[in-house]
C-alpha cells in the first residue's frame, strides 16, 4: 500500500477540457496522486467512458474513487425513494468497477426526526441489501458512508464508523471539515488524533492504512456545514491536521474539496511534505 496521497474531488479546475480522463492528466502534471470522480449530480458516465478513465488512470499512475449521487437516503420514509437510492449507490459502484476506482464516497441518509437508533437500523438495513447485490455481481468496490456535515444528515462518527465495523465491504469516509462544522470544534491535534484513534480501536490499524479522507475550509453555522471555504480563508487548522496524519503513520486518499482545489490539495500535500 503507497503512503499518503492527496488529489481532488472532481477534475482540477486548470484542467483544460474539463473531462475526468483530462482531470486525470491534469492530477499528474501537478504532481498529485489521486482523484475523487464526481457522480454527485447523477451518474452520466458510460461503459466505453469509464474504461477510458481506467486507461488514463493505470497510464499515469493516478489512483480514483468516487462519489455517488448526492439524492440518496436510506431512511427514506417513500419506499419508491429507498429503491432509487440503493439504485444511484448500486449505478455508482457500477461505473466505479469500470474505472478501476477503489471505494464509493457517499452521504447514507436524513433522520427525518426518526430515532437516531431507528434511523441506524434502518439505514443498515437497506445498505445491506446494497452490498449484497454487489457480491452477486463480484463487485468489490468498498462502499464508503460519509461522516456528514448538518445535524439533521445520519453521519456522526460512531454512526459511520458502527456501519464500517458491521458490514463486510464498508470503510469510513473521514471528513475532517464536515465534524469540524458539525461539531463546532474537532479543530485542534488533540481532536484530530482523538478521530484516529476511534478509527483504529473500531476497525484496526488495516484501517488507518487504508483511510479516505475529505477536507476544505468550511463556513459553518448552529445546525452545521453551510458551504466550503478555501482553507486560508476558514478557520480550520489544516497544519495540525496534516501534523496528526503524519504522527499516526496513516495512508490512503486525501481528497480536497475546498473551491479553489488544486490549489488547496497542493497546499496540503507541500505542508504535509515539510513535517
Amino acid at each position: 500500500m503507497p503512503g499518503l496521497l492527496f488529489g481532488t474531488a472532481g477534475a482540477p479546475r486548470s484542467t483544460v477540457n474539463g473531462s475526468t480522463v483530462g482531470g486525470i492528466e491534469r492530477i499528474a502534471e501537478l504532481g498529485l496522486g489521486c482523484m475523487e470522480v464526481e457522480f454527485v449530480r447523477g451518474v452520466r458516465m458510460g461503459e466505453v467512458g469509464a474504461r477510458l478513465v481506467a486507461e488514463a488512470a493505470a497510464r499515469k499512475g493516478v489512483r480514483l474513487s468516487a462519489h455517488a449521487p448526492y439524492f440518496i437516503n436510506l431512511n427514506s420514509h417513500e419506499p419508491e425513494k429507498i429503491k432509487a437510492s440503493q439504485g444511484r449507490i448500486l449505478q455508482a459502484a457500477r461505473i466505479a468497477r469500470l474505472c478501476h476506482a477503489e471505494s464509493v464516497v457517499f452521504h447514507p441518509a436524513f433522520y427525518l426526526g426518526d430515532p437516531t437508533g431507528e434511523v441506524y437500523r434502518t439505514t443498515r438495513k437497506y445498505l445491506e441489501e446494497v452490498l449484497s447485490q454487489l457480491k452477486q455481481e463480484n463487485n468489490r468496490v468498498r462502499l464508503r458512508p460519509e461522516i456528514t456535515g448538518k445535524s439533521s444528515q445520519f453521519g456522526t462518527i460512531d454512526e459511520i464508523l458502527s456501519l464500517s465495523a458491521e458490514l463486510e465491504g464498508v470503510a469510513p469516509c473521514i471528513d475532517f471539515a464536515h465534524w469540524h462544522a458539525r461539531t463546532g470544534n474537532s479543530n485542534t491535534y488533540p481532536e484530530f488524533t482523538s478521530i484516529l484513534d476511534q478509527v483504529r480501536e473500531r476497525l484496526g490499524r488495516a484501517a488507518l492504512d487504508d483511510m479516505h479522507i475529505h477536507v476544505s475550509g468550511i463556513h459553518y453555522g448552529q445546525k452545521g456545514e453551510l458551504n466550503h471555504l478555501d482553507l486560508v480563508e476558514s478557520d480550520f487548522r489544516y497544519d495540525e491536521f496534516l501534523k496528526a496524519l503524519k504522527d499516526y503513520g496513516v495512508k490512503g486518499m486525501v481528497i480536497c474539496e475546498s473551491p479553489n482545489l488544486e490549489q488547496d490539495t497542493r497546499l496540503l500535500q507541500e505542508t504535509y511534505d515539510r513535517l
